[in-house]
């Protein structure tokens, strides 16, 4: 999601989207079978020849940049995002490898795999494959090395420059832009995204060691160890009668299978123990939007997110559902914005105009066109609200009135009854589907669904064999499910600190207590919401910082040191300040980058770098991570909700939608007497 593929391994979009553990070895899941046309002439010309390496199991090619030889025992495949602090922070151990083992031993390829949530990644990655295209493998690492050295400042300038001191030569520069600007390597670009789709590991950087997967910024030790078994086991291999040019795609195979075979023995293991697909739950419908007959045998429920690269995913086997199951299957759409999505709340706002003006076929119009076009919902990290509209009205829409209730939030209160819904069920992640109020989470291959409504259709003709109407099956079948579960209570810790950061006035009804950390990348996603809270609730609701920089974090405990100094020497108002700016600014976290903010803030720079210097915030930091350790809190964001003069609080894990604190919020607010 690791800055992990938005929190969701193998095509699962799963709960509590929060930093927090370090990157283990994995397993990975079926490999890639097709791969895009890739460009690698300057002009999109003809694909280079095939290496004889295209069908491995992670696949490698003369299209993808390389360093050592073909004929390397050890193949390392990095997926990498030039936007991501932990990739940058990989190099150091892919240096160390080079140099320890050097070109004959270990080959390392790079694939692009920019994370969404990176502005800028994917136009850095377009323009290393520009590089690549014009000045080889060689330029290709130069102008790696100058992106991670500069990544604090990815953009258009800075590619031109790094190109020309990458060896692309001067009378190629114009064709650098103009590829830049016609995005001529974009092809390059997806075909590792959608190899690493394939691959289905969990967040970069990721390497396949021989198709060994090992995950996240690991310490040369990790990468040593992996690479001495594969050395031996290649050259067995070798030893064995296998040509050289065949090594890598060999091991490949066999790792990968051995790696899908755990993987699936523990899928099993994990299922046998913790499956509750047979447990029913009285989901509610309301008046959400439906496609197909209220007398359908079965009736899945479907929460989602327009913007969650899950949810498109998963749309194809949908439509397979309907297609084979025709009349028999009902489909229903709850609104389920991600906080950390920033198109998903204009998106479900626009859709639900759509099907205030046009009707339900009108909605599945707008919901199909959405998915199509996920990617236009956002321009940079920002919802792009005009292609937002444009969509709408292709729909049949008035794109003055859909604009109007994006703005206004005019169908607000339908979307978050939708959120309440997934709060009450514990929908932790989109997709999330009940299947005659059965559980399946995530982009589930198609047999799951199958597996489940088919079960269902025996049990709904059962029903009509008694007597009973169709339009009746679903409220029978979820009548005697369960309902919502309590939310989950925790005590206050004893040792919560009285003194830390407060925003709101202290005769607030409901304390917020928030655990974070300034390099976490879902405590800057979870901003929005928090603001929301802020704006909606005002004097009802006080928020209180509480520091917890997690230990993969190298610049976080410096980071609260900061926000601390600007705490001591300016108050609340100082130090909201700085949060600001600390959490708008998470891959510039360095000392020079802390002196800079607070020089710009007008703070005493002698107090500053007395305070730095000698940890002099250590203390309640320390106290922070103490009462996060007693309330059972061991990742970031972490909430608890606590009603004023309560002893203990509603808990809340991750970078959760607004709605889920609203819902919680209200229900601290009916709490105080």
């Amino acid at each position: 999601m690791s800055l992990v593929r938005f929190a969701a391994a193998l095509g699962l979009a799963l709960g509590a989207v929060c930093c927090g553990g370090a990157g283990v070895q994995s397993s990975p899941s079926a490999p890639a079978t097709e791969v895009s046309p890739a460009i690698a002439a300057s002009d999109g010309g003809p694909a280079p020849p095939a290496t004889g390496e295209e069908d491995a199991a992670i696949p490698v090619s003369a299209r993808d940049p390389s360093w050592g030889s073909r004929l390397a025992l050890v193949t390392i495949v990095e997926f990498a995002d030039f936007q991501c602090p932990f990739c940058q922070r990989a190099e150091a151990a892919l240096q160390a490898v080079r140099s320890a083992y050097g070109p004959d031993k270990v080959r390392i390829v790079w694939k692009n795999d920019p994370l969404s949530f990176h502005p800028n990644a994917r136009p850095a990655a377009e323009a290393a494959m520009g590089a690549f295209a014009l000045a080889g493998s060689e330029g290709f690492w130069k102008f790696h090395r100058l992106a991670f050295d500069h990544q604090g400042s990815l953009g258009p300038e800075g590619y031109l420059e790094w190109a020309r001191e990458a060896g692309v030569a001067s009378s190629d520069l114009a064709a650098f832009r103009a590829g830049l600007d016609d995005h001529r390597w974009a092809a390059q670009v997806d075909r590792g995204v959608a190899e690493g789709d394939a691959a289905g590991f969990e967040g970069v950087p990721s390497f396949f060691i021989n198709g060994v997967l090992l995950s996240g910024a690991q310490p040369f030790e990790e990468l040593r160890s992996i690479v001495d078994q594969e050395l031996a086991s290649a050259q067995a291999a070798v030893d064995s009668g296998t040509p050289r040019e065949r090594v890598y795609a060999k091991q490949a195979a066999v790792n990968v299978a051995a790696a899908a075979a755990e993987r699936a023995a523990a899928d099993k293991a994990r299922r046998d123990a913790d499956d509750d697909s047979g447990v029913v739950y009285r989901v509610p419908l309301g008046k959400s939007p439906a496609r197909g007959s209220p007398g359908a045998l079965v009736t899945m429920v479907e929460f989602s997110d327009f913007q969650c690269p899950f949810c498109a995913r998963v749309e194809p086997t949908l439509e397979a559902l309907r297609a084979k199951y025709g009349d028999a299957l009902r489909l229903v759409w709850k609104n389920d914005p991600l906080a950390f999505h920033a198109a998903a709340g204009p998106a479900a706002e626009a859709a639900m105009e759509v099907r205030a003006e046009k009707g339900d076929a009108a909605f599945w119009a707008m919901h199909d066109a959405l998915f199509a076009e996920q990617r236009s919902l956002v321009a940079g990290d920002v919802a792009d609200v005009d292609a937002i509209v444009a969509i709408a009205a292709a729909a049949g829409a008035n794109a003055g009135r859909v604009k109007q209730a994006i703005a206004l939030r005019s169908h607000g209160k339908e979307i978050d009854a939708d959120g309440d819904v997934a709060a009450d069920f514990q929908v932790n992640g989109t997709p999330q589907f009940f299947i005659n109020g059965r559980r399946l989470v995530g982009a589930q291959p198609q047999e799951r669904f199958e597996a489940v409504i088919d079960d269902e259709i025996v049990k709904a003709r059962a029903l009509l064999a008694a007597g009973m109407k169709p339009a009746d099956l679903y409220g029978a079948r979820i009548k005697d499910g369960r309902g919502p579960p309590e939310l989950e209570r925790r005590p206050v810790p004893a040792s919560l600190p009285a003194g830390d950061p407060v925003l709101g006035g202290a005769a607030a009804r409901v304390v917020v207590h928030e655990w974070a950390d300034f390099q976490c990348p879902f405590c800057g996603k979870v901003e929005s919401a928090l603001a929301a809270l802020a704006k909606d609730y005002g004097k009802r609701v006080r928020l209180v910082w509480h520091d917890l920089p997690l230990p993969m974090h190298p610049d976080a405990r410096l980071a609260a040191q900061a926000a601390r100094e600007a705490y001591a020497q300016k108050g609340d108002t100082g130090f909201w300040a700085m949060h600001d700016l600390l959490l708008a600014n998470r891959q510039a976290l360095a000392r020079a980058d802390l002196d800079a903010r607070a020089r710009a803030a007008g703070l005493s720079m002698d107090r500053w770098a007395a305070a730095l210097d000698g940890a002099a915030h250590a203390q309640a930091i320390e106290a922070d991570v103490k009462a996060a350790g007693e309330a059972g809190i061991g990742g970031t964001p972490a909430f608890l909700v606590v009603p004023a003069g309560a002893s203990s609080g509603y808990f809340i894990g991750g970078a959760q939608p607004y709605a889920r604190f609203r819902r919680i919020v209200e229900r601290a607010l009916s709490d105080v007497k």
